[in-house]
């Protein structure tokens, strides 16, 4: 069994002229609600398995948010900037490739629209949209990352900030 959690990050500062997308930061609201919906994950999800994350400041700060409240050390926390860029079916094989056989469970941090897009062609009922702060877990009846294909997912949950808050 595999499984692949979705965590799009929480809510970022307003776009300006004086910083790039790249680099804009979590709200300190969108950082509280980070941490609440870490803390509901951790209700369903005792580890996060592999943690990569986009590379793009608002992903990385929910990615260690996650992280500390799980008691993991930020340094674990991969990041593919393919999760920024250019995210699409053909570069997730990949990435689920790169983190290797061992692993039965991937938590990924990122954003939207890819996010939405994906899990909703993964999961045989699709998702639907993934609001900001939401977590959407996937998982899959087979024993390597290459089986992981369209419509072969199951949703095991959908977390939503505003049920969960």
């Amino acid at each position: 069994m595999k499984k692949l959690i979705f965590v799009r990050h929480s809510k970022a500062e307003e776009p300006a002229h004086e910083i790039s997308d790249f680099e804009r930061s979590l709200t300190i609201k969108g950082k509280a609600v980070s941490k609440m919906m870490a803390i509901k994950l951790m209700e369903k999800e005792k580890s996060l398995g592999t943690m990569i994350s986009s590379p793009a400041f608002r992903a990385l700060e929910t990615a260690i948010i996650f992280a500390v409240q799980y008691g993991i050390k930020p340094d674990k926390i991969h990041m593919d900037s393919t999760l920024y860029y250019k995210l699409n079916y053909h570069y997730l094989s990949e990435i689920l490739l790169s983190a290797g056989e061992e692993t039965d469970k991937i938590t990924l941090f990122g954003h939207n629209p890819s996010f939405t897009e994906i899990a909703g062609c993964l999961s045989r009922e699709g998702s639907g949209f993934i609001p900001k702060s939401g977590i959407i877990a996937i998982s899959f009846n087979v024993k390597t990352w290459p089986e992981v294909k369209y419509n072969t997912g199951k949703i095991e949950y959908f977390l939503k900030p505003e049920n969960e808050l």
